[in-house]
């Protein structure tokens, strides 16, 4: 029988503000992946990075896990999320390796 252990997590009030982001930027090695979060306004020339966050390639796929378990009890509660309805959208994520400048290809997603 496994054993339950509680983390005590302590969240600051400057943090639990949070910051708006409405673009990602995720890049990765052989041993981490950082995903920038960034704000994209109108008026805006260029999108402001806010945050940045490294992480293992093993933390990052339990994060993947959880957000897809999230988005699915949301769904579930809330309805489907929809991606704009074919319109171009305001924020987004895409891997700087996959712009021509930075890599091979030139996709976004």
């Amino acid at each position: 029988m496994e054993e339950k252990k509680e983390i005590g997590i302590e969240l600051r009030p400057d943090i639990g503000q949070g910051i708006y982001s409405n673009l990602a930027i995720i890049l990765h090695s052989h041993s981490e992946f950082m995903i920038d979060f960034a704000a994209m306004l109108p008026g805006m020339q260029k999108a402001v990075v806010n945050s940045r966050i490294i992480m293992t390639p093993e933390n990052a796929k339990n994060l993947l896990r959880a957000l897809q378990d999230n988005v699915q009890k949301f769904e579930a509660k809330f309805g489907p999320i929809e991606n704009g309805g074919g319109q171009k959208s305001q924020g987004g994520t895409f891997n700087l390796g996959d712009l021509t400048q930075f890599g091979n290809g030139g996709t976004k997603s």
